[in-house]
């Protein structure tokens, strides 16, 4: 069992928005040490508790903090670039990284009509996705029209960030998927992304990762309060249109929560996999057989930055082999 690991950089009321960043190449020297198999970063625009637009830029940073682990994207948002622009910052990569570098796309759009529009987003972004990563790859080989620089040499992971759509089209295309939401969604996406897969000089084998929301610790209750923060802030989001910097799970207004409110927190707790070692092990076992897979990315935002640190040792030190 392998763990890499989605750092989204979101903020808390401790930090400033630059020593959250910062913080983001400490996090990769960290899993380094621990062993972690790839570190990747996000991106998120005009999102008040998130503060990591750039991606490329931000993934550039943690490689240039380490030595030997992968580092990537989780993802860079095809619709908010021209291909040809992510062709050259994919290729840029890894002419700096070579052999480190892992990419993955996805398909989000600005979370606001405002953010949209200062994106130069119109309504058929999301139409596009698949005609646009069929440009991107074509830049990525070589054989477009144009020719992206630096020409890209070496190996490079490319990805998709999948659900049950997309996942067929990275079988299509021949690339590797990140799987995310509810196990029951990502067992349906990756028999579907098998079933179609056809390898190409990117992919030559199908390739899946698992993302699950992942906290440990020695009770089950500390290993929940460590992502309780989050599900809070995104289940908020969903009636105030802001993610808010994430508090630690003591200082939580939960008494403050509409009844809906509480009710969405509770459905998103319910996808974590949270516990000591020997339960999370026995949990992350199970997936791993249903899904097929030898690799989970850990994507929980856990602002208990020691909190955050120990639940990743337990992963490594007593749960991979």
């Amino acid at each position: 069992m392998r763990f890499s690991v989605l750092d989204r950089a979101a903020a808390t009321p401790a930090e400033t928005e630059t020593e959250t960043l910062r913080g983001v190449a400490e996090h990769a020297r960290y899993v380094e040490s621990l062993g972690f198999e790839r570190f990747t970063v996000a991106e998120h625009h005009g999102v008040d508790g998130i503060p990591s637009g750039q991606p490329a830029l931000l993934a550039a940073y943690a490689a240039a903090a380490t030595q030997r682990l992968r580092v990537g994207t989780a993802g860079i948002m095809v619709p908010g670039h021209p291909p040809f622009l992510i062709a050259e910052q994919v290729a840029t990569l890894a002419a700096l990284y070579p052999g480190r570098v892992d990419i993955g796309l996805g398909n989000s759009v600005g979370f606001t009509a405002p953010v949209r529009t200062a994106l130069r987003q119109d309504s058929k972004a999301r139409e596009r996705y698949g005609e646009d990563l069929g440009e991107l790859l074509g830049y990525l080989r070589g054989d477009a029209v144009v020719t992206a620089r630096p020409c890209l040499e070496g190996e490079v992971g490319l990805f998709l960030l999948a659900g049950y759509a997309s996942a067929r089209t990275a079988g299509r295309l021949g690339l590797g998927v990140m799987l995310g939401g509810p196990v029951g969604t990502q067992l349906k996406a990756a028999q579907t992304y098998r079933a179609n897969f056809q390898p190409s000089e990117f992919c030559p084998a199908p390739h899946v990762i698992s993302s699950l929301n992942i906290a440990v610790a020695e009770t089950e209750r500390k290993a929940a309060d460590l992502l309780a923060p989050e599900a809070y802030a995104q289940a908020m989001a969903q009636s105030t249109g802001r993610f808010s910097p994430l508090v630690p799970a003591a200082d939580l207004d939960l008494a403050a929560m509409t009844s809906q409110q509480r009710a969405r927190m509770r459905d998103i707790q319910a996808h974590h996999v949270v516990g000591t070692p020997r339960t999370v092990g026995r949990e992350l076992a199970a997936i791993a057989s249903q899904l097929g897979v030898e690799e989970f990315l850990v994507t929980g935002d856990i602002p208990d930055r020691a909190g955050r640190a120990e639940s990743e040792r337990l992963l490594v030190h007593q749960l991979a082999h």
